[in-house]
C-alpha cells in the first residue's frame, strides 16, 4: 500500500530537532549549551497559570465554540485596536492552536491548487511546508545584508504572477530577527493593493521590539490593505506560553467563517483552559511582557557584541525577536580535523559533538551559510555557549 506523496514530501523540522538533540544530551548529564530554543526560558506568568487553575476547578473543561470563545475574542479585538491600530469585529476573529495551526488555516482558505505564495527569504522554516500542504507553490525572494535581509517592494513585484495568491511578511522577522520600517511596509502594501494579492501578515513576535525601532501592521495602513490581509499573531512568545498553543487571526468577515468551518472539522476548539488563561494574558497585568522584553534586549546586546568580537563570522544587529542571524561563510572555507567544513549542517554538527553547543543552521530557512542563535535562554548559558564557539573559531 501506498502513503501520502504529500505527506512524504514534508520536511520534519531542523529547529525542533536539534532541541531534542540537546536535551537528549542533557538527560545524559552532559553539560550542553541549546541556542536552539524557539520559545522563551522563564514561566509562563502566575496570574495566567492561576486563571488556567481556576477554569479547571470551575469545570470550564468542555467543549467551546469550534472558533473560541466570545470573551477571548472581545480581547483579542481590544488588543488589536489599542496595540496595532486595527479594527477587527469578532466575527472577525478565530482562536487557533497556536500560530502554526492559524497559518494553516489560512492557507487552507485562500487556497486553491497550483496558486503561489510569495514567501521572503530568509523565512521560518514552517512556512513552505504549510503552503505545500495546502497544494500551493512557494516562490522565494531574498533578502540581502545591505537592506538587512529584508526584501524589497520591487522584489516582491517582480515575482508576481497571474498564479500568485499571496505573499507572507513576518516582522519581527525569525530568523533574523529584523523588523520592517513603516516605508517599506507602505511600499509593500501599494503593490499587493496594485497586484490584488493578500498578504499573510506573521507578527507573532510584535512585543519583542528593541532600541527606537516600533512595530507597525501592515494592515493599519489603509483601507484596500486592510482588506486584503489576514493578521496573525499568538500568545506564544510575549507571554511565553508556547505549550498552551493559542494563536488567533483577524480577516475579513469571509475569510473568518472559512477558517472556523475548517477548524470545526479538524480540531474542535482550541484547549477550553488554554482560552481562559489567554484571556487573562490579554486583560490582566502586562508587568511580565515588559519584565521579559527587557532581559531580553540585555541579551541580545551582549549576543550582539560577543558575536561581533569573533573571527570568521558576522551579523547584523538584531532589532526584534530573540534571534542573532549569523554570517559562516568564511569558517565553511576553513578545515576542521583536515577536512573542509563546507556547510552550516557541518559546522552545527562539530559545535554539538565536540563543543556541547546546540544551534540551528539555517538550510531550511533559505540561508545555507548561516546559523541562527537564539537568546531565549540564560546569560549564564549565553556567555558560555558562545565561549564555545568562540573557541572553535578561533581554532581554525
Amino acid at each position: 500500500m501506498t502513503l501520502s506523496r504529500k505527506a512524504a514530501q514534508v520536511k520534519p523540522s531542523s529547529t525542533l530537532a536539534i532541541t531534542a538533540k540537546a536535551k537528549e544530551l542533557k538527560a545524559e548529564g552532559i553539560d550542553v549549551v541549546g541556542f536552539g530554543a524557539g520559545e522563551p526560558d522563564f514561566n509562563t506568568p502566575e496570574n495566567i497559570n492561576e486563571a488556567a487553575i481556576a477554569a479547571i476547578k470551575s469545570g470550564f473543561t468542555k467543549y467551546t465554540p469550534a472558533s473560541g470563545i466570545a470573551e477571548l475574542k472581545k480581547a483579542v479585538s481590544r488588543k488589536f485596536e489599542e496595540f496595532n491600530g486595527l479594527h477587527y469585529g469578532t466575527d472577525q476573529i478565530v482562536i487557533s492552536n497556536g500560530g502554526k495551526h492559524s497559518l494553516t488555516n489560512i492557507f487552507q482558505a485562500i487556497m486553491n491548487p497550483g496558486d503561489e505564495v510569495i514567501i521572503p527569504a530568509p523565512y521560518w522554516l514552517t512556512y513552505p511546508e504549510i503552503v505545500k500542504l495546502c497544494d500551493g507553490v512557494p516562490v522565494y525572494v531574498y533578502g540581502t545584508k545591505d537592506f538587512g535581509y529584508k526584501v524589497t517592494a520591487r522584489q516582491i513585484e517582480n515575482v508576481v504572477t497571474d498564479k500568485t495568491k499571496a505573499v507572507i511578511l513576518n516582522t519581527p522577522n525569525n530568523p533574523t530577527g529584523m523588523v520592517y520600517s513603516e516605508g517599506e511596509l507602505r511600499a509593500i502594501a501599494d503593490v499587493a493593493v496594485k497586484k490584488d494579492i493578500y498578504v499573510v501578515a506573521d507578527e507573532m513576535y510584535e512585543n519583542l521590539i528593541y532600541g527606537d525601532k516600533k512595530h507597525v501592521s501592515i494592515a493599519s495602513l489603509g483601507e484596500e490593505i486592510y482588506k486584503r490581509t489576514i493578521t496573525c499573531s499568538g500568545l506564544s512568545k510575549s507571554y511565553s506560553m508556547t505549550g498552551w498553543r493559542i494563536g488567533y487571526t483577524g480577516s475579513s468577515v469571509e475569510i473568518a467563517k472559512l477558517m472556523g468551518s475548517i477548524q470545526s472539522h479538524q480540531t474542535s476548539n482550541p484547549n477550553s483552559i488554554a482560552q481562559k488563561a489567554a484571556l487573562e494574558a490579554l486583560r490582566g497585568p502586562q508587568d511580565a511582557v515588559t519584565a521579559m522584553r527587557e532581559e531580553f534586549d540585555q541579551r541580545r546586546k551582549y549576543m550582539y557584541e560577543r558575536v561581533s568580537q569573533m573571527p570568521l563570522v558576522d551579523a547584523l544587529e538584531p532589532e526584534g525577536a530573540f534571534y542573532t542571524f549569523v554570517d559562516f561563510t568564511d569558517v565553511l572555507e576553513k578545515s576542521y580535523k583536515g577536512v573542509r567544513i563546507g556547510t552550516a549542517s557541518r559546522v552545527a554538527e562539530i559545535l554539538i559533538e565536540d563543543y556541547k553547543v546546540a544551534v540551528v543552521p539555517c538550510q531550511d530557512f533559505g540561508f545555507d551559510n548561516f546559523v541562527r542563535l537564539s537568546y531565549a535562554i540564560s546569560m549564564e548559558n549565553i556567555k558560555k555557549g558562545l565561549d564555545r564557539i568562540e573557541e572553535f573559531v578561533s581554532s581554525l
